[in-house]
């Protein structure tokens, strides 16, 4: 049956940015398939709320809250989930994001930053993850964006970090298979607390969805069915593959008029 193919039944995935938005979404769809997920992020509260959901449907939650800057952290999953649940399937890298800056305040630092939030991060986690990983055969899901691909002012550090990540995603995937598959999702405009300001703001929400072509912003389910699919055997044929879930987004759909954000960092 197809259907089955989505099943995780006796996996145990590692979800990071797991206390809201695309990772809680991610992590509760994993385990409605079956897993058992550990969560990490910063806000205890917000990963225990999730840890009782997936509870709720009879599958474990480890809850490890971190500083997942702190790339050490990061690598430390790895062997938490194998030490804690048995064992370690699929990892779901979902740290990222970066503010809006002008060219002109965006610092050597600042990228630098923007690269090791959305890159260094996965690579860490990804490689501590590796020998477990290879065991049984496994999956890494990187969560990039649109930005890595399209252009928009203000975007330089966000969407150059995002592209770097989509390429690795492919380059690891060479280097990984045929073992472990490793894939990224392109993401467009999601209604996540990274567009709370956009969609509050019903002349913002209205230029952002006019300028999709599915008219609409995105829902976290949305993506985290695409994560469930590439981390079950329902994606077993695909690697180094990036999936696009963005509303058929092909320029930026929002008119960046970036506010002074104070000197550069």
């Amino acid at each position: 049956m197809v259907l089955e193919r989505f099943r995780l039944d006796g996996k145990v995935a590692v979800v990071t940015g797991a206390g809201r938005g695309i990772g809680a979404a991610s992590a509760l769809a994993l385990a409605e398939a079956g897993a058992d997920v550990v969560l990490s992020a910063r806000t205890e509260d917000q990963l225990q709320q999730v840890a009782k959901q997936i509870e709720s449907m009879g599958r474990r939650a480890l809850v490890v809250p971190a500083d997942l800057s702190d790339l050490d952290a990061v690598a430390a999953l790895a062997d938490r989930a194998a030490d804690e649940l048995g064992r370690l399937d699929v990892v779901v890298n979902n740290v990222g994001g970066t503010m809006p800056r002008e060219f002109a305040k965006t610092s050597t630092r600042f990228l630098e930053e923007a690269f090791r939030w959305n890159v260094s991060t996965a690579h860490a986690l990804t490689r501590a993850a590796l020998p477990h990983l290879l065991k049984e055969g496994g999956s890494v899901v990187n969560i990039s964006s649109v930005m890595g691909t399209v252009t928009g002012r203000g975007f330089v550090g966000y969407g150059t970090a995002k592209a770097a990540l989509t390429h690795w995603t492919k380059l690891a995937a060479m280097d990984l298979s045929p073992r472990v598959r490793v894939n990224a999702i392109a993401v467009g405009s999601i209604a996540t607390s990274a567009l709370e300001i956009v969609v509050g703001d019903d002349n913002l929400k209205s230029q952002m969805e006019s300028g999709t072509p599915l008219r609409r912003i995105g829902d976290p389910d949305e993506i985290a069915a695409t994560v469930l699919f590439l981390a079950s055997p329902a994606g077993g044929y695909c690697t180094g593959s990036v999936f696009e879930v963005t509303g058929g987004l092909a320029v930026p759909n929002l008119d960046m008029a970036l506010p002074d954000l104070g000197p550069e960092l």
